[in-house]
């Protein structure tokens, strides 16, 4: 068994060849981080993997999570309250890199068939799987709407970026400097280009869309209705804002940045927190304060932030989880947003 610690190489480019990737997938990274310093809680921890990417289900009472450990990875549907395991939702390789509730089911990627197509199924992992899209090319960040449609980033060959981000596993939004646009694919498989941009999310009501999009060495926060109109710049500053996801009553955007401060300075250790916005672009509050990685949020409608973190964790909380000694890697916290 490989050292605990791995993560999914090559979750950004799904397509038909997905399952082609299987070999190779795994990297060891870690990264040693200094005591917590904010309020966050500790919701996962596994002996021998990594926890990463949570999902909160729409009734908040489970979250949806990437699981690796050793050379294997699956999608994990997980108690909220405790974090503990439940059930298996898919190991399917391509479902590595869009994942997503539907209800009380799932959406995710899948090449089973020979080609790429979005599949549903119930997320206690019992039950009927059905095709609800087959779809061509490289998609990701992958999320159906109730009238059958998708929005996506799509990642298009042929167009290169002046300025690539770095690669990195926890870095998700990096798309090696392929060109990427946020799409929406109707059922009849006709496809609509709203914009340049990354990590769409759309808000609870289905009316708007929060994605990153890059300019120059900087990634900004935009939003825009789910028809890609009313396109509005949230944050404008020398950092990387990226990750966004909105609140469940649509007034806040919560996402990851390495801005320093409020005034944005980049951190170039590569410190990563969780920070949250307005959706009116006002009221810019810094969730977490840690020297580790804090990325990908999922916002509860209590107003929990569940993120993924490589901090360190303490000895009451290993403890606390049963086992022996604390594991090196991902798992997954939460913290409140601000009640303003």
């Amino acid at each position: 068994m490989m050292k605990s610690g791995l993560f999914v190489m090559g979750l950004l480019l799904v397509g038909v060849n997905a399952t082609a990737h299987a070999e190779g997938l795994f990297s060891n990274f870690q990264h040693k981080s200094e005591p917590t310093s904010d309020a966050a809680e500790l919701v996962t921890l596994e002996a021998k993997g990594n926890e990463m990417f949570p999902k909160v289900s729409p009734d908040g009472k489970y979250l949806l999570a990437l699981v690796t450990e050793g050379n294997e990875a699956w999608i994990s549907r997980r108690s909220i309250e405790n974090g503990d395991h439940l059930n298996t939702v898919t190991n399917d390789i391509a479902a590595l890199a869009s994942f997503a509730w539907f209800g009380d089911q799932v959406t995710f990627s899948s090449s089973r068939t020979g080609h790429l197509s979005l599949w549903k199924k119930p997320a206690s992992g019992e039950g009927l799987m059905r095709r609800e899209m087959q779809l061509t090319g490289e998609l990701q960040d992958m999320t159906l709407l109730q009238d059958g449609s998708l929005i996506a980033t799509r990642l298009l060959r042929g167009y290169k970026q002046r300025h690539g981000l770095s690669s990195d596993h926890f870095k998700n939004w990096d798309v090696g400097g392929l060109h990427s646009a946020i799409v929406r694919i109707f059922p009849d498989g006709s496809e609509k280009r709203l914009s340049d941009g990354v990590s769409p999310a759309v808000s609870a009501d289905g009316t708007q869309v929060v994605f990153s999009i890059k300019i120059g060495k900087s990634v900004h926060l935009f939003m825009m209705n789910i028809d890609g109109t009313s396109l509005t710049q949230l944050t404008d500053t020398r950092s990387v804002d990226v990750q966004p996801v909105w609140s469940h009553d649509g007034k806040w955007i919560v996402f990851t940045s390495n801005r320093r401060d409020v005034d944005a300075k980049p951190d170039r250790k590569d410190h990563w927190n969780i920070w949250a916005i307005s959706s009116e672009g006002t009221h810019l509050r810094q969730l977490t304060q840690n020297k580790g990685r804090d990325g990908s949020p999922s916002v509860a409608e209590d107003g929990s932030v569940y993120f993924h973190s490589d901090r360190r964790v303490d000895k009451l909380s290993v403890e606390a989880h049963q086992i022996r000694s604390a594991p090196r890697g991902f798992h997954i916290w939460k913290i409140q947003l601000p009640e303003e």
